[in-house]
């Protein structure tokens, strides 16, 4: 089998990292903030913000040694401060191998052994099944439907919002 982990991104990552993220494919089903086109300098600008964490809360997934995508969590403030949104992407070359639902299993664990929280939750774009099921697989369950809620190229969508309780 395959090992599938995650850690902080490094420098050298940049060029493998525009190389899962610059695709139209992976784009449409992430929020505007992710440029598109991705390109070198995004990367390098992304990285360095990254290594400024503390916790670290975005990282690499790493899939034979390769970059596969990125994954990661947003701790949320004030009254929601015990709860977390996470969010993912994985190149489209490494679509259908399971890299998502282990990679979400593995941020899930980091999460619960690194944060006080008691809801993790993550916005899926309505057309985005895959993502779904992933979420679905980690024992997520899908808590509500905001209609209209986004826009995604010119059009406008609805946002599915999953969400897993911890025992906390």
């Amino acid at each position: 089998m395959t090992k599938i982990f995650l850690r902080p991104w490094q420098r050298e990552d940049a060029a493998s990292l525009v190389a899962v993220a610059n695709n139209r494919n992976v784009w449409n089903n992430v929020r505007d903030h992710l440029p598109h086109p991705y390109t070198l300098s995004d990367a390098r600008q992304w990285i360095a913000h990254c290594k400024e964490q503390e916790p670290p809360v975005s990282f690499a997934i790493i899939y034979d040694g390769k970059v596969a995508g990125s994954i990661g969590c947003v701790p949320q403030k004030d009254v929601y401060r015990r709860t977390i949104e996470i969010g993912y992407f994985i190149g489209e070359q490494f679509w259908g191998k399971g890299i998502a639902t282990e990679s979400v299993r593995i941020l899930l664990d980091y999460i619960e052994t690194r944060f006080d929280v008691v809801r993790i939750y993550a916005e899926v774009f309505s057309f985005n099944k895959a993502s779904m099921k992933v979420l679905q697989k980690n024992g997520f369950y899908l808590e509500s439907i905001r209609r209209k809620a986004a826009i995604k190229n010119d059009q406008i969508i609805d946002d599915y919002v999953w969400v897993k309780l911890l025992s906390n």
